[in-house]
């Protein structure tokens, strides 16, 4: 009963954001929601270097995240250079940060994995997230069918018929039989929405929705993988049903980059309907 209570009340508020909001304010959103992510991150590896100031992400991340979005939105000069500044960020002021705060060195390594891997981690979806909905809203209405119909696809034919485990050391409870009801039911969505935009099923669009789905999967994994190794079940309880911020968007961290990037190799003017 949580599960939809908090669906019937976050569905239509997120159905809003995408078709209402111009593209600066939904990054905005995103970008909060990102750091509320980024909580549940560190709470889940903070074990790993208690003594370090990994409240350095809150920084990273909204800096490199508006950064990165200013240059793919062609908001700032066609100039390298400022993507130049993101990358010294993270390769050399980053470190120098934490040098200074005179941290144990068997944390030093850590520190810098967690903070520089959380920063891509979580900037890059809430960019490839803005310039999905910033391109066209029912780009992301593509990404949220992929991601959330094969979850479901995934739920129902795993826990009745799942009998191969998927990652039995990660996640005991997903199964082969699971993953590949998902990436069907991701894909049998992708068809329907290619012909609703497009009036036919177009199979870059299929291979499209098949690459999302694939790296949604993936995105589930890595983030059981890291709630396995710092055994808890929910990175939080912020979602009544549904645990935290971090366990809804795990599989979208991934797959919204991957639709970004596929949409754009294959070129936004065969996805968009103009």
């Amino acid at each position: 009963m949580k599960r939809l209570l908090t669906a019937l009340v976050g569905v239509p508020l997120a159905l809003w954001a995408n078709f209402a909001l111009p593209e600066p304010l939904f990054f905005a959103l995103i970008l909060i929601v990102m750091i509320g992510c980024a909580i549940e991150y560190l709470r889940i590896v903070r074990s790993l270097a208690p003594g370090a100031p990994l409240w350095l992400l809150y920084v990273f991340l909204p800096a490199v995240a508006v950064g990165l979005w200013l240059a793919a939105s062609g908001r700032v000069a066609d100039s390298p250079y400022h993507l130049l500044v993101l990358a010294a960020l993270l390769g050399i002021v980053l470190p120098t940060a934490l040098l200074a705060a005179r941290i144990p060195l068997a944390e030093t390594l850590p520190a810098l994995a967690i903070v520089g891997f959380g920063t891509v981690y979580l900037a890059l979806p809430a960019v490839a997230f803005a310039r999905i909905q910033g391109t066209d809203p029912w780009l992301t209405f593509l990404l949220v069918a992929i991601i959330w119909l094969g979850d479901t696809g995934a739920f129902y034919i795993g826990s009745r018929w799942g009998k191969h485990k998927l990652a039995p050391t990660i996640s005991p409870k997903k199964s082969w039989e699971g993953a590949i009801a998902g990436f069907v039911t991701s894909l049998i969505a992708t068809g329907v929405w290619s012909f609703c935009q497009h009036g036919t099923i177009d199979l870059r669009i299929l291979a499209l929705g098949a690459i999302t789905a694939v790296a949604g999967q993936v995105g589930d994994l890595v983030e059981s993988m890291f709630k396995r190794e710092a055994k808890v079940k929910d990175s939080g309880n912020l979602l009544p049903g549904h645990g935290g911020l971090l366990d809804r968007m795990d599989s979208a961290l991934f797959a919204a980059p991957a639709l970004l990037i596929c949409a754009w190799l294959i070129g936004f003017e065969v996805i968009v309907r103009r």
